[in-house]
């Protein structure tokens, strides 16, 4: 890390080849007795390096834009017949981009968007595969920004309406699948079960009124552990999930199961990779002072959500200091930790932001006009270079004087 740290400059992502590709096998360990493909969701990073390793193992794609899909597109043109095109809000410009590449499935979450969806592969010719993104009225236990599958949320069709739905069938429609999304980072695979439940209940119904339906779309959402106390065991995680959703599907004939993990398979996999600037006194209250910031990893301001937080060379001290990591941003929410115990940190450690593989790059940004940082694939004892640190030019290229209005 400290290698890595003096090679590229921080803030730095680094990423674990092994860990992913790893994570990847639990999955395909776990679903070995059904036809299963893994739809990674590129939304929790998207990294073209770390599509390509995901590629070569063989896994599919769920895809939530046209940005994400040419992603996929640029690393592994085959890889489409294994990508499904998830979210509330596909543009024609994007449904006309999936419908080219020949992708395998929609995930259809609005009437008026099947209507749409209908009269773009109309005017390609072309028969677009579909499947109803349901809401099966699940509750999962988790943040409320990442829960999806009850009735108020945006997502989905209530599953009450959906059958009348997939009636209306058009000359260019295809409706091959039911699928279903609950949330994100839900540790208990109770949920998972219930709403497969619900979904077999309607794919029964559905084949009964004449639908070919192959697919049942689970989702992803499958939670990891932050805290360094919680007991962690991924394969039995894995296992808990297989056992709560396989006995579901196996009450109908000839279905394949999709899954669509992120969070699961990098979160673990990356950590952030940042210097102490300054140590600060307040009053009663320590300051750490980093040099990344919400900028660079937004989720602990976001969602209140909890990182690990360790020195990358560690003191012979068994004293502990009650701070603060934050980090340079101009906001009273630009924060890592708060009132976190930590060993004591000095003006220039190296500190490393643990669990931030997902949803981290993926959603920085260029707040305070600060250039995103770099990102390292490691593997073995060799590393790799897989985003070089965005410029100051970078941000401004595509801006435009204007001299007189």
């Amino acid at each position: 890390m400290e290698q890595l740290a003096r090679k590229h400059g921080t803030p730095l992502y680094v990423y674990s080849a092994t860990h992913i590709a790893q994570r990847v096998e639990l999955f395909r360990e776990a679903f070995s007795a059904v036809p299963h493909t893994l739809c990674y969701a590129v939304k929790a990073n998207s990294n073209l390096a770390i599509l390509r390793l995901l590629a070569r193992k063989g896994c599919g794609f769920d895809v939530v834009s046209g940005g994400e899909l040419e992603r996929v597109l640029s690393v592994d043109r085959a890889a489409a017949e294994r990508i499904v095109f998830s979210g509330v809000g596909k543009t024609a410009a994007e449904m006309d981009l999936a419908l080219r590449s020949n992708i395998l499935l929609f995930n259809v979450e609005s009437e008026q968007e099947l209507e749409l969806l209908s009269q773009r592969a109309g005017r390609l010719y072309k028969r677009a595969r579909f499947a109803l993104r349901v809401n099966p009225d699940v509750f999962a236990e988790t943040h409320p920004y990442i829960s999806t599958g009850m009735r108020e949320h945006k997502f989905g069709i209530d599953i009450r309406r959906a059958e009348a739905v997939y009636r209306k069938r058009g000359k260019y429609l295809e409706a091959c699948g039911v699928s279903v999304h609950i949330g994100s980072q839900i540790r208990s695979a109770d949920p998972f079960g219930a709403a497969a439940e619900r979904v077999v209940k309607l794919i029964d119904k559905l084949r009964k009124d004449g639908h070919a339906i192959q697919y049942m779309d689970i989702g992803g959402g499958l939670g990891v552990e932050y805290h360094v106390d919680q007991p962690s065991n991924p394969a039995e995680k894995v296992r808990q999930y297989a056992a709560a959703v396989i006995p579901a599907m196996q009450s109908v004939d000839s279905l394949k199961l999709l899954l669509e993990p992120g969070r699961f398979i990098v979160a673990q996999a990356g950590a952030l990779l940042a210097r102490v600037l300054y140590v600060k006194k307040s009053g009663n209250k320590t300051f750490v002072i980093t040099d990344a910031a919400m900028s660079d990893l937004i989720r602990p301001a976001l969602y209140q959500a909890y990182h690990e937080i360790v020195p990358v060379r560690r003191r012979r001290s068994s004293r502990k200091v009650v701070a603060d990591v934050v980090g340079p941003v101009c906001e009273t929410g630009d924060f890592f930790a708060r009132d976190r115990e930590l060993p004591p940190l000095r003006q220039g450690d190296l500190v490393a932001i643990l669990d931030a593989g997902a949803y981290g790059m993926s959603l920085a940004s260029n707040y305070n006009s600060r250039p995103r940082p770099a990102e390292v694939l490691v593997k073995g004892r060799k590393s790799s270079l897989i985003r070089r640190r965005e410029t100051v030019n970078d941000m401004l290229a595509a801006e435009r004087e204007v001299a007189s209005l």
